[in-house]
This record gives structure tokens, sequence and C-alpha cells, in this order.
């Protein structure tokens, strides 16, 4: 799917999900844009608009089951889905206390049933048509349980891994599957750390490389690779080695 011509994209409204609608905005694509906030989603369909695409919005809530594949059906029947980038989320942190069961509970909504909210409305029609591809938001947070951020890690783990068994299964079926593992991009989630946040990227530097590498259908995008390698090392490593460590790194607020 090197030129899709049809897009979902969840989150849409800010960060990464903005950028990337800016990204494959031109003459001739037409994208399907949702988020929660009404006012930052119409101010990135006119960005996108401006540039020549041709955009549908919708206002909801990714958890809302029913409203996301009445929506996203809707979609389809007027344009045909190429990619879907599931990238609604939300993030949230201890601050050195205990994470509510409330909090904890909402982020694995949203972060989870969210994903699989926007890929089974679509899944049918990409299967019947033997094409397409979907794109899911994991994090570099989804290879290692951080201190400071039990759900967030937990629901993007889930992600990933999900991204990647439904990537081989659906192989042979001429739908590709990447899974997107971001480190620190600059957007309202991150502009709520406290803390330093190495290689911070800027969003619309995430969306290039994250566009190329689902042009390359990536089985995974993960970057910047500095982070990449150490989370990697993290997750490689026992947990009795690095607890230590990360019990003493910024909690995230």
């Amino acid at each position: 799917m090197r030129r899709p011509r049809s897009l979902v994209i969840t989150g849409a409204s800010s960060g990464i999900g903005e950028a990337l609608a800016v990204c494959y905005a031109e003459p001739g694509v037409c994208l399907a844009l949702t988020g929660r906030d009404a006012a930052r989603l119409a101010a990135v369909v006119e960005r996108c608009r401006a540039a020549g695409a041709e955009v549908t919005a919708g206002v909801i809530d990714a958890t809302d089951r029913d409203g996301m594949a009445a929506w996203l059906q809707g979609v389809d029947d007027r344009a045909p889905v190429d990619l879907l980038i599931a990238n609604a989320g939300i993030s949230a942190g201890t601050g050195g206390g205990v994470e509510s069961e409330a909090q904890a509970r909402r982020i694995l909504s949203v972060n989870i049933d969210g994903v699989l909210n926007s890929v089974y409305p679509l899944l049918p029609r990409l299967r019947e048509r033997r094409r397409g591809q979907i794109a899911l938001m994991a994090s570099q947070a989804s290879f290692r349980g951080f201190p400071g951020a039990p759900a967030y890690c937990a629901s993007k783990a889930a992600v990933r891994v999900f991204g990647e068994a439904l990537r081989g299964d659906l192989a042979g079926e001429g739908i590709g599957v990447s899974v997107i593992c971001p480190g620190f991009v600059k957007s309202r989630i991150t502009d709520a750390n406290g803390f330093p946040m190495p290689f911070l990227m800027e969003a619309d530097a995430a969306a290039r490389v994250i566009s190329r590498g689902l042009a390359r259908n990536a089985a995974r995008v993960s970057f910047p690779w500095p982070v990449a390698a150490a989370v990697w090392l993290l997750a490689l490593l026992p947990p009795g080695w690095t607890d230590g460590v990360l019990a003493r790194a910024p909690k995230k607020s």
C-alpha cells in the first residue's frame, strides 16, 4: 500500500494522529478522521482540505463500539478503505503514587477496546477485497513495564502483540499489518511530562518515519533507534537486574 487513496486515522485531532493526517493529505486522497475534541479536529480537517484532500470527520470516542462500527462502515461504503491507522489512545501515570483503579480501567478501555473497535468493523471488508493495510499505534513502552505508568505500558503491550499476531493471520489474505512503536513524540500527552525525554521528536518528523515504514509494509515501525535499542536491552535483561534502576526513574504525572 505505497500510495493509499482512502485512509482512516483515529485520534487525529492532535499529536501523531494530526501529523499523519497532514502527511497523507493531498489531491485524490480521501481522509476519514476521528477525534474527541470537535474544535481541534475541525482545525485538522481544514489543514487537510487546504492540502487538497477530501475529508470526512467524526467526533466520536473510540470506546463507543456501536458508534465506531456505524461510522467506519459508512466511510467504507463511500470510499473503500486502503489503510486504517488505529491511533487513538490516552496516557497517564502515577505521579509517584499508585495508579487508581478508575484510571487503569479507562486507559485499558481506550487503548485496547479503541483498537478493536477500529479494526473489526473494517476487517471483514478488507478480507473480502483481499487488499488493504492496518497500522496499530503501540509504543516503546510496550516492551517493558515501567513504574509510573503500569496501565499504559500494559495497554500498549497488548496492542503490539495483537498486531504482530494479526499480521501473521492475515498475511495470506493480501492484508498488511504494521505495529508502530514510537519513543517520545511532542504532543499533548508528552507536554504533561515533567521530566527529560531523550530523543524527543517533533510530530511531523515522526509521521514521515511512520509513513515510510507503512509504505514498505514493515512489521514494526520502531523509532528513534537509540531509544528502541535501550528499551530492547531492558526487555532482554532479567527484571531483577533492572527493577532497581527503573524504580529511580521519574514518574509520569
